[in-house]
């Protein structure tokens, strides 16, 4: 899953075409409206992806307003308690009763509060994927949300995030996390299947190898 950061419907469809499996459409920190959120998901769905909304909260008449304008999921943020992922769930019955099976649903565990949960959460029946959230687990635990690129998370959000994927995949579901190049890998290794990164990132590094090649 690809976040372009720009609100696009071309670059959605090429992103797909390009080989991504979707698109992220934040809508928690990002600009997209209801309407743009309906024409993005379109263009992706058409190019062989699709899109994947992030509300600003948990609010339900907000999230059935996305899945009601055509996102092929919602990946939910800072879900702490399995009472909070049930709700997601019953909210996600009764926006798409017929389809909702073909959505996605994607719980973002983002504080030590919800590693502490993640037991009773991981019980909850329909979440497709458990997704931790590194940056914002990171600030839970006291440090920066972000590293420069191509540096490393403090050992002890590392940590956390290896644990978390652990269970996660020992209980038999889906384990995400937002993943840089250079981390892919270990993260293969480790059991991640669903991954989530910027499209920034390797516009930097490509920019980067061009100027290198141009001066020589």
């Amino acid at each position: 899953m690809v976040n372009a950061h720009h609100v696009s419907s071309g670059l959605a469809a090429r992103l797909c075409e390009l080989g991504a499996d979707t698109v992220f459409l934040d809508c928690e920190h990002g600009s997209a409206s209801f309407e743009e959120v309906r024409a993005i998901a379109a263009a992706a769905r058409g190019a062989g992806g699709g899109g994947i909304v992030r509300p600003d909260s948990h609010q339900r008449s907000t999230m059935i307003r996305y899945l009601n304008c055509g996102a092929d999921g919602l990946m939910v943020p800072m879900v702490e308690t399995a009472t909070q992922a049930r709700a997601i769930m019953e909210t996600m019955r009764y926006a798409c009763p017929t389809d909702y099976e073909d959505r996605l649903v994607i719980c973002m565990i983002e504080t030590l509060e919800a590693i502490a949960n993640l037991d009773e959460i991981l019980k909850v029946d329909g979440v497709d994927v458990l997704f931790i959230g590194p940056g914002d687990l990171s600030q839970s635990m006291g440090y920066l949300p972000s590293v420069p690129l191509g540096e490393e998370r403090p050992q002890p959000v590392q940590d956390a995030v290896a644990g978390a994927v652990a269970k996660i995949r020992e209980a038999g579901k889906i384990a995400g996390t937002l993943v840089f190049e250079h981390e892919i890998a270990r993260w293969v290794t480790a059991g991640v299947q669903f991954f989530y990164i910027h499209s920034d990132p390797f516009l930097r590094v490509g920019l980067k190898r061009m100027r290198a090649l141009a001066s020589g």
